[in-house]
């Protein structure tokens, strides 16, 4: 096969980031001599992150719709005609086979755009509840790959494929990495380990309870390692000064981390689901409320429904979570249980078998 050609579009968050890098790093395992472009949202995170990750990318004048009314709203007709309007020229110049899209505002109008003009289009849905953008594209996409069941209330069933989310390859094999991250971190091998998850800039009210909370986990001779997130370091590092705590801005080395925790407490967006399905913990998830359709309470009330992790509102955790915790410490019974549910959720090979959907519109 000559030379093909691929755009990948996702951004805004992480969670769309992520997984647009993964497929496109497979894609090139594949096919090395593939091109591959990326469209992104001008004033987003993906700006930096994919030019990191060894990927060019093209920025669209796009912005989601804001909940309230704001000038962004009102010039977003604007920014979306310009958007569609960028996306056919970069689509008529780069000529891609197959045009991926993974979320967020800018795989919008590009996907919009590459199916007008006969590209054939995947989606790859994180999410329980789809947002805006991907619903927007369901009708006219080629394949939408799913990591949940019962999407068919969204999308067209003869086009969905259950393949998972993409995540690190690093993560499948953390068992055997136990030894390490205990050295890594320097902690103490005789005590459970708690991590505490946030996501890159920090969960407020996740770090809220943690800070309220971090006496009483000590005293169930539990160690910590909590990522508080670059916005809220500063206010919490002071904790680091005390015995068996470590607060972190970032964490560099997930597959350590999570080959070193007992006891996970996260949030529930989708990239962070799928990786606590690989690697099998005992999580206490906390979504958050403030994201749209309220997606990650749905994700965690996914994995939930299957007796695969704990779920605790962001309103409980003041009132909840000394029991929940308590109850998961001492239960060795629920811990295995917890951890055999998560992991039969686990889709190890959803990067290849997206790409593989991929391959299929290449040759057909």
């Amino acid at each position: 096969m000559n030379k093909p050609k691929f755009i990948l579009s996702g951004g805004g968050t992480g969670g769309h980031i992520y997984p647009a890098v993964a497929i496109a790093n497979e894609l090139k395992a594949r096919f090395p001599e593939c091109e591959i472009l990326f469209v992104g949202a001008s004033d987003k995170m993906e700006m930096q992150k994919v030019p990191q990750a060894g990927y060019k990318i093209i920025g669209l004048w796009i912005a989601g719709i804001q909940r309230r009314l704001t000038l962004d709203n009102a010039m977003f007709p604007l920014k979306l005609a310009s958007s569609l309007l960028k996306s056919r020229r970069i689509i008529k110049d780069f000529k891609p086979d197959v045009v991926i899209g993974t979320g967020g505002f800018a795989s919008g109008p590009l996907l919009k755009a590459a199916s007008g003009m006969g590209v054939p289009t995947v989606i790859q849905e994180q999410n329980s509840f789809p947002g805006i953008t991907n619903k927007w594209l369901a009708k006219t996409a080629s394949k939408i790959c799913v990591a949940y069941d019962n999407l068919e209330r969204f999308f067209p069933a003869n086009k969905i494929v259950f393949t998972g989310n993409p995540v690190r390859q690093d993560l499948i094999d953390t068992d055997t990495k136990r030894a390490e991250a205990i050295k890594h971190f320097g902690l103490d091998p005789n005590k459970k380990t708690l991590l505490v998850l946030g996501g890159s800039l920090g969960a407020r009210r996740v770090n809220q309870l943690i800070d309220k909370e971090l006496a009483y986990i000590q005293a169930h001779d539990v160690q910590v390692i909590w990522q508080c997130g670059k916005l809220y370091y500063d206010q919490y590092k002071h904790h680091s000064e005390k015995d068996n705590v470590q607060v972190m801005a970032f964490i560099d080395r997930m597959d350590l981390v999570y080959a070193a925790a007992d006891f996970v407490v996260s949030r529930a967006g989708a990239s962070s689901v799928s990786e606590l399905c690989i690697v099998g913990k005992p999580v206490i998830f906390i979504p958050s409320p403030n994201v749209a359709e309220d997606h990650q309470t749905k994700n965690a009330e996914a994995i939930v429904s299957k007796g695969g992790a704990i779920l605790l509102k962001e309103a409980q955790p003041d009132t909840q979570f000394q029991p929940v915790f308590a109850d998961l410490v001492y239960n060795a019974e629920k811990q295995q249980s917890l951890s055999q549910n998560i992991k039969k959720l686990a889709k190890v090979n959803a990067t290849n078998d997206i790409v593989e959907e991929v391959i299929k519109l290449l040759k057909s």
